[in-house]
């Protein structure tokens, strides 16, 4: 029986279709524990960052990547950087703005809050932590401070989130397949880009995936407290 709410030629939301209790009953608590072993992660690595632990590390990396650096892929990783930062932004306003025009209003909403959230976590972080910036390698040094990398972790909360977005309105699985590659490859380039600058230390990157993954984490398992709810109220 079609949907009353669904007007002809409009798209169904997944929102709209009802999930099984036995997976919503899953995916919260691998969702929350998910957040949580990336949370006792991070803290592992703030704790390890601070103490010196991962000086060697970090150099080691820093150093190994810095002897492939070539004009032409300095002037590749300054634009994949950018996709981090400002191209993100674009992607975020353009992304909303189809999204509603669409009317995948939930997507929107669950995007805007994803990027909130995000640049909360990237302000709170930074400044709890002070961890200064390593010597750039190219470009100037940015004025923030390093720990956790912010464009880490906006990445993974950007284009991680809109991947799942999309592909849970994507029918085809070659295609959500493909969304879920090419996200996966531009969230990884963000973070070697910061690293092959010499703007982050390997550890920031690694922090901000962390850091990003606890809070998408905690978003899911929201998200399907409340659809086990409102599947309840439904029953």
């Amino acid at each position: 029986m079609p949907d009353p709410e669904i007007q002809p030629g409009q798209l169904p939301e997944p929102e709209r279709v009802a999930k099984s209790a036995r997976l919503i009953g899953t995916v919260i608590p691998l969702s929350l524990l998910g957040a949580i072993l990336c949370l006792l992660l991070f803290s592992w690595l703030a704790h390890e960052v601070f103490e010196g632990e991962t000086m060697r590390f970090d150099a080691a990396i820093r150093n190994w990547v810095h002897q492939f650096a070539s004009p032409s892929l300095t002037c590749a990783m300054f634009a994949i950087s950018w996709m981090g930062a400002v191209g993100l932004g674009l992607l975020l306003l353009i992304s909303v703005i189809v999204f509603f025009a669409i009317r995948w209003n939930r997507a929107a909403v669950w995007l805007m809050l994803s990027m909130a959230g995000a640049d909360l976590l990237i302000v709170s972080l930074k400044l709890t932590f002070h961890r200064p910036r390593p010597t750039a390698f190219f470009g100037g040094e940015p004025h923030s401070f390093s720990f956790p990398s912010g464009h880490s972790l906006a990445s993974f909360c950007f284009y991680l989130v809109l991947a799942g977005l999309i592909s849970s309105r994507v029918s085809s699985k070659l295609a959500r397949v493909a969304i879920w590659i090419a996200s996966g490859i531009m969230v990884a380039a963000i973070g070697l880009s910061r690293v092959y600058l010499g703007v982050h230390y390997p550890s920031d990157v690694i922090a901000g995936y962390l850091g990003a993954a606890v809070w998408v984490g905690t978003l899911l398992a929201a998200d399907h407290v409340r659809a086990r709810r409102r599947s309840a109220g439904q029953s």
